[in-house]
């Protein structure tokens, strides 16, 4: 049988640098740039195989695609699907649970480096001609710190936390981990790891770095209670999941200088309102949710979503997020 495969928001995963050869390998494949909700039932009510990032696919959604099989997410979280409708409807759902590691931990130290060294800061400085006018060599534009043994507190050490422990290892940091492993010191593919409770993570960290899934246990993990925990010194950076923070609470510890800085890649509702509190908070550095959007992660992302429905069609299923 000829699969029928709809993807429905093309756009993010491919602009056009991509090619979807390895789908179309596959079946007949109707490509959309983007859906709105209004429109999904309707683009995918033929279709064997639906393959989406960030649209959703909901209880009342999949029981109306009699004909589906299949629902691939080109991501690895995969909150947007109703796994439960999905089981119930006997439909296979996958994700893809590997594919931009080094991409997101670079952006993360780069958002790290940017907080501690002010580069953003200093480059306007300096196009705006305050060097130029200035009396000295060098323009200070702001505190100037060093990475060197401080503490990083990791929130999930996973295989993204882990690549930023790497980094911030050979830095001369020491590496602090909140995680489900017992409290104590152990070295984890070469990197010198201390489990703590999570609330001395917040307590002892000089940079805190979020790389947890989004559950309900993590729902708002950072919040106003272990804001207050941290030092005045320190900085927060989520590459994560924007659900992790409650947004007002830090826009207030910024505003309140309960801590120094903040540098994120993701928001809880984006793109965002444009009266987000953090959009206009002081020392809050915000990305647009592109730390996993390197071409070379892209392609991964697209060949590997294209082997996990391979995969299915073939009858040996992989990456599969619920039990059936």
């Amino acid at each position: 049988m000829t699969e029928r495969i709809v993807i429905l928001d093309a756009q993010t995963l491919n602009p056009g640098d991509l090619s979807w050869e390895a789908f179309s390998d596959l079946g007949n494949v109707n490509i959309h740039d983007r859906t709105p909700a209004a429109l999904v039932v309707d683009r995918s009510t033929d279709a064997t195989a639906v393959i989406t990032n960030k649209v959703a696919l909901d209880a009342k959604t999949i029981e109306q695609l009699p004909q589906l099989q299949y629902i691939g997410v080109t991501a690895t979280g995969f909150n947007i699907v109703d796994v439960d409708a999905a089981t119930t409807h006997n439909v296979t759902v996958t994700n893809v649970p590997v594919y931009g590691t080094d991409s997101v931990a670079q952006h993360t130290i780069a958002l790290m480096l940017d907080l501690a060294r002010g580069i953003r800061a200093h480059d306007a400085a300096v196009k705006r001609g305050e060097w130029a006018d200035g009396d000295d060599f060098c323009l200070p534009c702001g505190p100037i710190v060093e990475l060197c043994d401080r503490t990083l507190g990791i929130v999930g050490l996973g295989r993204i936390g882990l690549a930023v422990a790497r980094v911030c290892q050979a830095m001369g940091m020491r590496i602090l981990a909140a995680g489900r492993k017992t409290d104590g010191h152990s070295t984890v593919n070469g990197i010198n790891v201390e489990y703590v409770p999570l609330d001395r993570l917040f307590q002892q960290s000089d940079v805190i770095s979020l790389h947890c899934p989004l559950t309900n246990e993590t729902a708002e993990i950072v919040n106003s209670d272990r804001l207050r925990l941290m030092k005045r010194t320190a900085f927060l950076i989520n590459t994560s999941r924007g659900q992790l923070i409650d947004q007002a609470a830090l826009a207030q510890a910024l505003r309140d200088k309960q801590i120094a800085a903040a540098a994120l890649d993701v928001l809880d509702v984006e793109p965002p309102a444009k009266d987000n509190p953090l959009l206009s908070a002081p020392r809050c550095l915000i990305t647009p949710h592109v730390a996993w959007y390197a071409r070379e992660a892209r392609s991964r992302l697209l060949e590997m979503s294209a082997a996990n429905l391979k995969a299915f069609v073939c009858g040996a299923p992989q990456n599969v997020v619920n039990i059936r």
